[in-house]
């Protein structure tokens, strides 16, 4: 894979754009529309949305350490970024075939409900064998300071454009074809793109293979806290990185549901409003991506932060004054603006982080690292924030009821609370960032 010597040559940043824009859409699926599928399908039922996640993030992260830990042993990405891709795409359709379980079932909810949150682990964990340990253990392996610009600027702006495309396609495909068409198109997508890595992508020349005893034995060198202590600066990093996302997942997971079944929009116009409001906030990646290369990085997430909070706490205000009847409605310009604001904030704060943690990581174990980096930003903050968001929505006495065939259903719909609550766990990541920014002056001061 040939770098050109300020930066990465334009076939490789075609790849990483490719490769990173359909695992970040695959995502979307997932955090956005698997929970509205739940609301839509099965139940109106927090509660497994909150299993269902809680499990899909532990799925994630075992197969990142896993699969990290091979990568590095055998010195190559590429067979786990086709085949992970690959399987990927095929497990996004058998979720979305769950739609087919017959309802005259004995205990169809349950039933279904075990066979959503079983078909979205092995959908995870397939997506983190192809994306997190193949897809972003290449990116780290191609890092250096002359491209590191270029790369957080595509790590930051992936997750937005990949929110956008697969909230606005979604919204529209899902309206007017159904769930099931939906994850039936962006699965093949997923695997076209997986068949297409098999030809395109290629290791990085300074990839060997690194083996430390047996294979269990380096799979378990990352749990070694001892020595991870040790590297206090990517602890600090990590367990900012831990607060923000949890702040961010007691809402996001369920953001479509409070849309729809709060405000009162259809699928295809939470679509229009989250995606025109993310693609602004991707804009500020280009002075981001400036001010990480002039060592601002501690300054940014400062900034972003407060603008993260304040976007929060806009839309816990003025959220329930929107009109879900009619999308151009002024009433809805707070949500609109509260979106750009939190957006803003989600998207620079990846930005900053991905690539701050990446240069961190030790040479001879990226793959691993990623496995660290899920266990900090999915793992903790998939388990923590959607269990402190389902005991708020349980308290919820706004009840929504449906009959899915099997008689009416009644449960609770997510509110504006979990922004205000999303907020307040927000505002205390900047406890961390004032520790990991002392090690970051004492490491750029030498």
């Amino acid at each position: 894979m040939e770098r050109i010597k300020k930066g990465l040559s334009s076939r490789k940043i075609m790849l990483i754009w490719v490769l990173g824009m359909a695992g970040q859409i695959c995502w979307n699926i997932e955090n956005q529309w698997f929970n509205t599928f739940i609301y839509a399908n099965i139940a109106p039922n927090s509660t497994i949305v909150n299993v269902m996640v809680g499990v899909s993030a532990i799925s994630t992260t075992f197969a990142t350490f896993l699969f990290g830990t091979m990568s590095d042993r055998l010195g190559t990405r590429k067979p786990f970024i086709a085949i992970g891709y690959i399987l990927w795409g095929i497990f996004t359709i058998v979720y979305g075939a769950t739609i087919f379980i017959p309802h005259s079932l004995v205990n169809y909810g349950m039933v279904a409900a075990i066979l959503i949150v079983m078909a979205d682990a092995i959908m995870s964990f397939f997506g983190s064998m192809g994306n997190d340990a193949g897809f972003n253990g290449w990116l780290s392996d191609s890092l250096d300071k002359d491209n590191q610009a270029q790369i957080g600027t595509a790590l930051a702006v992936q997750p937005v454009l990949g929110t956008i495309v697969g909230t606005v396609l979604g919204g529209i495909i899902i309206v007017t074809l159904g769930y099931f068409w939906f994850f039936l198109i962006m699965g093949i997508l997923v695997m076209i793109i997986g068949i297409i890595s098999f030809f395109k992508v290629k290791d990085v020349a300074k990839l060997k293979p690194y083996k430390n005893g047996s294979f269990w034995h380096q799979f378990a060198i990352p749990f070694n806290f001892k020595k991870f202590i040790l590297m206090r600066e990517l602890v600090w990093l990590n367990l900012l990185i831990t607060t923000f996302f949890i702040g961010f997942h007691v809402y996001f997971v369920h953001l479509g549901n409070i849309f729809i079944y709060n405000y009162g929009f259809s699928e295809a116009e939470f679509g229009y409003i989250e995606g025109a409001a993310l693609l602004l906030g991707a804009l500020m990646t280009i002075p981001t991506g400036y001010f990480i290369k002039k060592n601002k990085s501690p300054a940014i997430l400062f900034v972003t932060f407060l603008i993260n909070i304040l976007g929060l706490l806009l839309l816990w205000v003025l959220g329930k004054s929107s009109d879900g009847v009619n999308i151009l409605s002024t009433a809805n310009i707070p949500l609109f603006l509260g979106l750009f604001l939190v957006g803003t904030g989600y998207i620079t704060t990846m930005q900053v982080t991905m690539v701050w943690a990446k240069t961190l990581y030790p040479d001879e174990s990226r793959g691993q690292f990623e496995g660290v980096r899920i266990t900090f930003f999915v793992l903790f903050p998939m388990i923590i924030g959607p269990f402190i968001a389902n005991l708020i929505i349980n308290q919820s006495e706004m009840l929504y009821s449906h009959d899915y065939g099997t008689g009416l259903v009644i449960g609770q719909v997510p509110t504006g609370t979990l922004f205000l609550v999303g907020a307040i766990i927000t505002a205390l990541a900047f406890i961390p960032l004032h520790f990991v920014t002392q090690h970051f002056n004492v490491r750029h001061s030498k």
